[in-house]
């Protein structure tokens, strides 16, 4: 019998090779008058491009990560049988979802996927399948509408948020509280009107299976009457405890002064309650408050009919997350992560591949940043402006083929750009060396990477050997060298691009959104496998 339950569809066991592509900042759509030293990211992109291109600086670095992939309600493959559309859908959602784990952090890191009954089964089969079963959290219900419609034979209301941790049994230690609502707090009154505000009274008697002498004591209310704890019971607070509070006023004996003590708990004391897997609108909002917000900022041909509103979005920040924290969200839409994050005081990266990175994403943070926002959580968290965020691009593929078919260096690529790539495909850290050439990149302390478009011959070998340290290691990547020269240094390995790369991965495809309009079909890929 099998460990674990697996899904199985068409096209799963064909890995992608995705190519690890550069970010290139657009300075001009950057943000960073406010905040010249932000490391903030708005992406334009592939997401899948995107995140490969992420994942050897951001490994286990960000805290929370938010996704509102596709839900697959049918309309994109109406027109293909469903174990076809199926297929599709969950080969966009895994190999993104096998990046993202890696990005988080190792001890405090949580994704959160929001997603509804369409392929909310399949996707937590799916995730317990990348992340592991035992990384399973919680599967919140996000109650989107608040209306009925009576059009339906059952009404659709909700949405569910899954959430998986890296540590899921450390998950209770470091995740917050959220506050409490007026609904819950509304136990704590002030009937006598107390000047540090309303309170409720906290029993004092608990079981006394493990208590110490200290808790068996006799208290004196102020009318004269005597308590002490009923049979099997205790006070939860030892004697000394006890006096302290009664001295600062913090002990009820009821209205009359001879009732059982209370311990007064304020409610400028309480941190906020456990989360709940029910999310009332009343709380995180709804469809209809979430357009009203994109309505506000991009006015009546915005093209996202159902955002996320901006207090779903906070919820999941605050629970997950702290000041200073990485967020990130793969599929940004609108923007309202990014906005919220940026609101919320948290660093955060946003990838979105559709012209709305620059119509909606960014023109949403300018808003935000300037402090023309109003909207969504502005008020509630005293959202002044300021911040910042840089622009990128993904760079484009760094092979392509010529006329007659052979595979050649990107010309859109310079020195610089051809030596950051390669080091980005080899492991190494993209960083030139001042006063040392062929120190162009680092893999360790004494690892190195030289890039150069030039012939490598015996006498520059010669030159960089005699200029190395013993225990120094160097990889030339050049366009070719001197026949039998990559053998005659034990500690300098010589390779030709572009052939070193070839195998590494897939280059020139520049979209991993599946085509849906030119699916992939059984009997192309059988003809595939003839040829080959």
């Amino acid at each position: 019998m099998a460990n674990k339950l697996e899904l199985t569809w068409y096209g799963k066991d064909k890995p992608l090779h995705i190519e690890p592509r550069l970010l290139i900042e657009n300075e001009t759509l950057s943000n960073t008058e406010h905040d010249p030293d932000t490391q903030n990211m708005l992406i334009h992109g592939d997401n899948l491009l995107a995140l490969k291109a992420l994942e050897s600086k951001y490994a286990g670095q960000v805290k929370c990560i938010y996704i509102d992939p596709p839900y697959n309600t049918g309309y994109a493959f109406e027109q293909y049988d469903d174990n076809l559309e199926h297929s599709l859908w969950l080969s966009l959602i895994k190999p993104r979802l096998e990046i993202l784990w890696s990005l988080l952090d190792k001890d405090e890191g949580s994704i959160w996927i929001s997603i509804d009954d369409n392929e909310q089964a399949y996707m937590r089969v799916l995730c317990d399948e990348v992340f592991g079963r035992d990384k399973f959290v919680a599967q919140n219900v996000w109650q989107k509408r608040y209306s009925r419609e009576n059009r339906e034979s059952i009404g659709d209301v909700h949405e569910y948020i899954i959430v998986y941790a890296k540590d899921s049994s450390k998950f209770k230690e470091i995740r917050n509280l959220v506050p409490m609502t007026e609904q819950q707090a509304k136990v704590y009154k002030n009937p006598n009107n107390d000047p540090k505000g309303r309170w409720r009274p906290i029993p004092m008697t608990a079981q006394a299976g493990h208590a110490t002498p200290e808790q068996f004591y006799e208290i004196q209310a102020p009318g004269g009457k005597i308590f002490t704890p009923p049979p099997g019971r205790c006070w939860s607070l030892s004697k000394r405890t006890f006096e302290e509070l009664r001295d600062q006023g913090r002990i009820y004996f009821g209205k009359d002064g001879n009732s059982q003590p209370n311990k007064i708990r304020y409610l400028s004391e309480v941190p906020g309650v456990t989360p709940w897997t029910w999310w009332p609108s009343d709380e995180v909002g709804h469809t209809d408050s979430s357009k009203k917000e994109i309505l506000a900022l991009f006015g009546k041909d915005s093209i996202f009919d159902t955002p996320k509103p901006e207090a779903l979005i906070q919820r999941i920040i605050h629970i997950a997350s702290n000041e200073g924290d990485l967020v990130l969200d793969s599929f940004l839409g609108s923007g309202t992560t990014a906005a919220v994050a940026q609101k919320m005081s948290r660093r955060y990266i946003g990838i979105e591949m559709g012209d709305h990175a620059y119509t909606h994403c960014k023109a949403r943070l300018d808003k935000v940043i300037s402090g023309e926002d109003e909207g969504g959580i502005t008020k509630a968290v005293d959202w002044k402006g300021g911040g910042g965020y840089r622009f990128y691009e993904l760079a484009p593929t760094l092979i392509n083929k010529d006329v007659f078919g052979e595979e050649v260096i990107n010309p859109e690529y310079d020195a610089d750009m051809l030596a950051a790539a390669v080091a980005l495909h080899e492991g190494f850290t993209y960083a030139p060396d001042a006063d040392i050439f062929w120190k162009q990149a680092c893999g360790n302390e004494s690892s190195y990477l030289f890039t150069t478009t030039r012939h490598v011959n015996r006498e520059l070998l010669e030159s960089i050997a005699s200029d190395m340290d013993d225990n120094e290691y160097l990889v030339i990547a050049c366009r070719s060298f001197d026949k039998g020269a990559d053998a005659e240094h034990p500690n300098i390995i010589v390779k030709k691009i572009p052939q070193m790369l070839l195998d590494r991965c897939e280059f020139g495809r520049d979209d991993y959104s599946l085509n849906i309009i030119h699916p992939p079909t059984y009997e192309d890929d059988c003809v595939e496998d003839a040829d080959e």
